[in-house]
C-alpha cells in the first residue's frame, strides 16, 4: 500500500509504529465522514474544471462500493497505511484507477482530517445531547413516580432540612438539561468548514471554491483566514470535552448519592439486582458497581480535558504532528460519555425509593430553620434572635 507522502524510501518499521500509533484503529469511525467529505471535494472540483464528469462519477462509484465494503467488515485501516485517508484513497485508485488519484488535488491530510473529524462531531454531540435529554426525561419520570416523596437535605453529609425525592431529581434534571444544551452550544467550534485551508496556507493557483464544500456538507461558515484553521486544532476539541466533563460530573454527583442511598446504613433506595453485581467471598452482598463506575468514570475525563489542553498550549503557529494525539482523548472522552448515558438511561428506570425508611429517617431536626422562619413571620422578631432561640431548644 502506497503512503500519500511516500517518495521511495525505506521508513523503519519502529519509526511507522511510533508515528503512527493507534491512528489506524481510532480513524475506523471517521471512514464514512472522509468519503463524505472527499465527495464534497471531488464535486467542487468537477465544478471548478479540475475533475472531468466521467471521472467525477468513477469517484462517486468508487467511493460508493469502498464504503460499502467497510461497513460489511471487508476491511480495516492497516498500520502500514497509517490513516483513514491513505486506506480510502488506496481502494478508490485500486477500484476505478487514474481518476481516484485526481481526488487529492487542492487538499492536505491536514485539512482532510479536520473535516471528517468536525462532521464526526457534529453527528457524535448531537447524539449526546439527545442521550442527555433523555437522561433528563428518565430523572423526571423518576421524580413522578416518588412525587412528594419526603427525604431529608443533606449540607456536609448531616441533615439539614426536609426535601423531597421530586426536589433532588429535579435538581439533577435541571443541571443534566443545561448540560446539553451546553454540548450543543460547545458545536459552534466545529461547525466552521476547513476544506480548502489545504497544510495551513490556502492552495495557491487554484482557486477552490470553498464555500461550494461548506454549502454540500452543512458546515455553517468557511474558516477563515486559512491560517487560522490550524490554531484553532484542539480548540473545538477541548470545548467538547469541557462540556463532556461537566456533565460527567453531574452524572458522577448523581452515581454517588444513589450509592449512598443504597447503604444499608441508609436504606433509602433499592437498586434493580440486574444492574449490580456480587462479591466472589461474601454471598450476601449486592454492590452497586455501575454507579461506582460511573462516579470514577466522571474523573476520568478530566484527565482527558487536560491532555488536549496541554498538547496545544505551547505549540508554534503551523501543522505539528503533536496535534494527531488529541484524537485519543477525545474519542475515549466520547465513547465513555456514550456508555455512561446509556448505562444510566437504562437503570434509573429501575431505580425505587423506599417510602417506609425515607419517612423514618425525617427527624424532628429538619424543621429547626423552618421554626425560625415561623418565629420571625409570627412575632416579628429578628432572624437571629429567631435562631438563637430555636438553637437553645434543641440544645
Amino acid at each position: 500500500m502506497a503512503r500519500l507522502w511516500h517518495k521511495g524510501e525505506d521508513t523503519d518499521s519502529l519509526v511507522l509504529e511510533f508515528c503512527v500509533g493507534d491512528d489506524n484503529q481510532l480513524d475506523e469511525r471517521l471512514v464514512d465522514y472522509d468519503i463524505r467529505a472527499s465527495l464534497a471535494h471531488a464535486t467542487m472540483l468537477n465544478e471548478q474544471g479540475w475533475l472531468s464528469d466521467s471521472d467525477l462519477a468513477a469517484v462517486v462509484r468508487g467511493y460508493d462500493d469502498v464504503g460499502a465494503s467497510h461497513a460489511r467488515g471487508e476491511w480495516q485501516i492497516s498500520i502500514d497505511e497509517e490513516d483513514v485517508h491513505t486506506a480510502l484513497e488506496n481502494r478508490l485508485v485500486a477500484s476505478i484507477g487514474e481518476a481516484g488519484a485526481r481526488v487529492h488535488l487542492g487538499r492536505s491530510r491536514n485539512d482532510q482530517v479536520l473535516a471528517a473529524l468536525r462532521l464526526y462531531l457534529l453527528d457524535v454531540v448531537t447524539h449526546l445531547a439527545q442521550l442527555a435529554e433523555m437522561t433528563v426525561e428518565e430523572l423526571k419520570a423518576l421524580a413522578s413516580r416518588h412525587a412528594k416523596m419526603p427525604i431529608p437535605g443533606y449540607t456536609h453529609l448531616q441533615k439539614a432540612m426536609p426535601s423531597s425525592v421530586t426536589d433532588w431529581a429535579g435538581g439533577f434534571a435541571a443541571e443534566i438539561a443545561d448540560d446539553a444544551c451546553g454540548l450543543r452550544l460547545a458545536l459552534r467550534r466545529v461547525d466552521l468548514n476547513p476544506l480548502g485551508s489545504a497544510a495551513g496556507y490556502g492552495v495557491p493557483e487554484l482557486h477552490l471554491d470553498r464555500s461550494r464544500t461548506c454549502e454540500i456538507l452543512g458546515f455553517s461558515a468557511v474558516q477563515e483566514p486559512v491560517t487560522a484553521v490550524q490554531l484553532s486544532r484542539g480548540k473545538a476539541e477541548a470545548n467538547v470535552v469541557f462540556e463532556l466533563t461537566l456533565l460527567m460530573q453531574d452524572l458522577g454527583r448523581l452515581a454517588a448519592d444513589l450509592c449512598l442511598f443504597n447503604s444499608a446504613e441508609f436504606g433509602f433506595v433499592s437498586l434493580p439486582k440486574q444492574f449490580t453485581t456480587g462479591s466472589s467471598i461474601m454471598p450476601q452482598k449486592r454492590n452497586p458497581d455501575v454507579f461506582e463506575l460511573v462516579r470514577g468514570r466522571s474523573s476520568q475525563l478530566a484527565g482527558d480535558l487536560t491532555s488536549i489542553l496541554a498538547l496545544t498550549s505551547k505549540m508554534t503557529s503551523g501543522y505539528h504532528r503533536d496535534l494527531q494525539l488529541i484524537k485519543v482523548p477525545l474519542f475515549r472522552a466520547l465513547d465513555s460519555t456514550t456508555l455512561t448515558l446509556a448505562i444510566m438511561n437504562r437503570t434509573l428506570p429501575k431505580v425505587r425509593f423506599v417510602p417506609e425508611v425515607l419517612q423514618k429517617s425525617m427527624s424532628g431536626e429538619l424543621d429547626a430553620a423552618s421554626l425560625a422562619f415561623k418565629l420571625v413571620r409570627d412575632e416579628g422578631v429578628s432572624f437571629r434572635e429567631a435562631y438563637r432561640r430555636v438553637a437553645g431548644e434543641l440544645s
